[in-house]
């Protein structure tokens, strides 16, 4: 994997809270740092495809695909977040077109 250097400007105390976590889980702040950038874009992904369904603009499995997780999980997911599952015939359409894929 090919790195960059990106430079980013941190307030005093979110530096300092940086430096606390990486000594507790006994790494440096830079990977501590990638970590949250990974967990953000993922969690960014569901939030946005999340949306798009919820206003019908996507089935359940086209959100699943943009949100990079299968569709059992994100079918959890709506459960869990309690967001109304509205099936219809184009969502079933999509969905089976989306398993043939």
């Amino acid at each position: 994997m090919k790195e960059k250097l990106t430079t980013i400007r941190l307030s005093v105390d979110l530096d300092k809270e940086l430096e606390k976590l990486a000594s507790l889980k006994d790494t440096d702040k830079s990977k501590l740092i990638r970590d949250f950038i990974i967990i953000g874009i993922k969690e960014k992904k569901l939030q946005e495809a999340l949306l798009l369904y919820t206003r019908r603009k996507v089935s359940i499995a086209k959100a699943a695909r943009l949100a990079e997780i299968s569709l059992w999980e994100m079918m959890e997911i709506v459960a869990e977040r309690k967001i109304a599952m509205p099936y219809g015939i184009r969502e079933l359409e999509e969905d089976l077109k989306g398993l043939k894929e």
